[in-house]
């Protein structure tokens, strides 16, 4: 087969052709190489996983880099999604299961505690909001930074996005970090590797992940992991406090907001079809 003749989807007649658009369906396999653990792709890589040699998948690559769909790395030549791509995901994401069914608990969680709760995605080395939510309760203590659903933060310097860390396997892990500047955010952000590495192992044996001074000077917060039906972590979910509205201990911070925490994000995985071992159902 030649790259002037791509497959065609299933189902499709072959008489349909008039109204099916090869260009644009080559550029929608490239962006769908990446996935999973094939985050960072290189040329090659991309021509074998969409079945067209190299040059063309070079055109294709050069055409979706000038339109921001995929970013190059400058030092390795390699290419990973670029933000446009999100853009487009943001525009379907009140739709997505996942915000839906975890939409009334975040606000539940907000109203019990009286603080900010957020739920995040990973993006490569940022974690990506996709809901946010304020206590209702007339003297809440509101955390706000100016974030908003799409916002964007560094993983390694916030709650949630050390708890997605946390879970990625060691080989996606690695990529990401390669492409993380670990540059001091606040008073006790981490910014040896080693020390990093050391704080990830610590989240996945507790389930839950801090963040002290690490994002900013006086801000705090505490994310678990969210689950899907196959076990996979899929999101976190946090509780961010601010020394001004808080002026507790850490520890009595945990003792306070780890419990409603952890059962509002254990009841996300749940409605998600996530079941722990020795809870599957047998009906």
């Amino acid at each position: 087969m030649s790259d002037d003749e791509p497959p065609r989807p299933r189902g499709r007649a072959k008489g349909d052709s008039s109204a099916f658009s090869v260009s644009l369906e080559r550029g929608l396999r490239i962006l769908s190489a990446f996935g999973g653990d094939r985050s960072v792709l290189g040329i090659a890589d991309l021509a074998r996983a969409v079945g067209l040699n190299k040059s063309t998948t070079y055109r294709y690559v050069a055409t979706l880099t000038k339109l921001e769909y995929i970013r190059q790395d400058p030092e390795t030549r390699k290419y990973f999604l670029g933000p446009r791509v999100v853009d487009l995901g943001f525009a379907a994401i009140d739709s997505m299961e996942l915000t839906r069914v975890a939409g009334p608990l975040l606000q539940a969680l907000a109203d019990e505690t009286g603080f900010t709760v957020s739920m995040a995605l990973c993006d490569g080395p940022d974690v990506v909001y996709v809901d946010r939510r304020r206590s209702s309760r007339r003297n809440a203590l509101a955390m706000d930074l100016n974030l908003h659903v799409g916002s964007r933060l560094p993983a390694y310097c916030t709650s949630m996005g050390k708890v997605l860390l946390a879970h990625k396997n060691p080989a996606a892990l690695r990529q990401i970090l390669d492409r993380t500047d670990l540059a001091r955010r606040g008073p006790k952000t981490i910014t040896n590797r080693e020390q990093l590495l050391a704080a990830l192992a610590k989240v996945r044996q507790s389930a839950v992940a801090v963040n002290d001074e690490e994002l900013a000077p006086g801000l705090r917060s505490f994310a678990a992991p969210v689950r899907d039906r196959a076990g996979e972590v899929v999101a976190a979910v946090n509780v961010a406090v601010h020394l001004t509205s808080a002026p507790a201990t850490m520890e009595a911070l945990a003792a306070r907001l780890e419990p409603p925490l952890r059962r509002t994000a254990a009841e996300i995985s749940k409605r998600l079809g996530y079941r722990p071992r020795g809870q599957q159902s047998f009906q």
